[in-house]
């Protein structure tokens, strides 16, 4: 395809997918501040700060939505092309199928790029400054799946943290200190604990309670150290779903999970997420590219644009799908995240030779 053709055929895609795209968020972001409405008055959250934490998680919603929007923006501008008669003058002068379909692919890699910077270095601080924005405003803190708060195993220590504030700060923490035979040693209650930027928690007015055989012995201790991979930033895993992690704090936390025999599945089928995720704009684009051979007599563009959705909608139900059974069932990783695009590129191969020999 020579560059004029390809400037013309990206210019009509990415200006499709834009549209379709603000489109998306605009009506996400109005659900979503339809859902904050049912918060906002508790504990002095305002309508104010309810629309400044929608506005917080946009970049995480076009993280998720880019790929549907590069589907229907690519399968409408295809769609416009075969229906004015381009696609075929197109064909006439010599393009052929696997041209077309390079040619897509270089788009496609703009589209790639763009997921992944939005992934790795936009979606993960927004989200988690959304977060703390919502947090502080309602003064409330981060939620925990128990009532007894947030338990971490670190080598011997378990740690258990009753409360744990939007500034990563602790309030009531215990420690269990075991012994190589798995005994319990101590246990070192703190009412609060801060993390001092050089590896170290400092854990403060701390009673500690030590089991020395047949008898027991309290002490009152202003503070104690703890040493521990355990950063703010890695404890911030529990404000941030794993899928909008960046890659490296990933990686720390699976690695930290790994080091203390504790289940990883779901932040490792989220890291290869994270990997095959931007990828799947290139699947999208090929899943388009029939539609653009498709004329009019065989479905309007609107019927198109329908189906478009559709095939959106069902990937990204797919993608969460595989997520779920994967740890349920315990399947590779990699499986896990890779299936769904697979399964949709399978059905863009059989949808383009299926065009093909009509």
């Amino acid at each position: 395809m020579s560059p004029v053709l390809l400037r013309y055929l990206a210019r009509e895609i990415f200006a499709s997918t834009t549209l379709v795209l603000v489109a998306f968020l605009g009506l996400f972001a109005f659900f979503d501040f339809i859902n904050e409405l049912e918060d906002v008055g508790k504990g002095g959250y305002t309508l104010y700060q309810a629309v400044v934490y929608v506005g917080l998680t946009l970049p995480a919603r076009v993280y998720e939505l880019m790929p549907i929007a590069v589907l229907i923006g690519t399968l409408y501008a295809l769609a416009t092309l075969a229906k004015n008669s381009e696609i075929t003058v197109m064909r006439a002068s010599g393009m052929s199928n696997s041209v077309l379909m390079r040619s897509l692919g270089l788009i496609g890699a703009v589209f790639v790029a763009l997921i992944f910077l939005i992934g790795e270095y936009v979606a993960p601080p927004s989200e988690s400054a959304a977060e703390e924005w919502k947090l502080t405003a309602t003064k409330a803190t981060v939620s925990q799946q128990l009532r007894s708060g947030l338990w971490v195993k670190d080598g011997p220590l378990v740690i258990n943290v009753r409360t744990l504030m939007p500034d990563r700060t602790m309030r009531n923490a215990r420690v269990y200190t075991f012994d190589e035979n798995y005994a319990l040693v101590s246990i070192s209650e703190a009412k609060r604990g801060e993390f001092d930027g050089a590896g170290e928690w400092k854990l403060l007015e701390v009673s500690r309670t030590s089991f020395l055989g047949d008898r027991t012995t309290i002490e009152r201790l202003p503070e104690i150290r703890w040493r521990s991979e355990l950063t703010p930033e890695v404890l911030g895993v529990l404000m941030v779903a794993p899928e909008h992690m960046p890659f490296a704090k990933l990686w720390t936390y699976i690695n930290h999970l790994r080091d203390n025999n504790q289940n990883a599945d779901r932040f490792e089928i989220a890291l290869w997420k994270k990997l095959v995720y931007p990828f799947a704009a290139l699947v999208m684009m090929a899943l388009a590219m029939p539609f653009g051979f498709i004329h009019d007599r065989m479905g309007g563009a609107s019927a198109r644009i329908f189906m478009g959705v559709m095939l959106g909608v069902g990937f990204h139900l797919l993608n969460g799908l595989f997520s779920n059974l994967g740890m349920i069932n315990a399947w590779p990783p990699f499986m896990a995240a890779l299936t769904p695009s697979l399964i949709f590129l399978a059905a863009a191969a059989w949808l383009l030779r299926y065009v093909e020999r009509r």
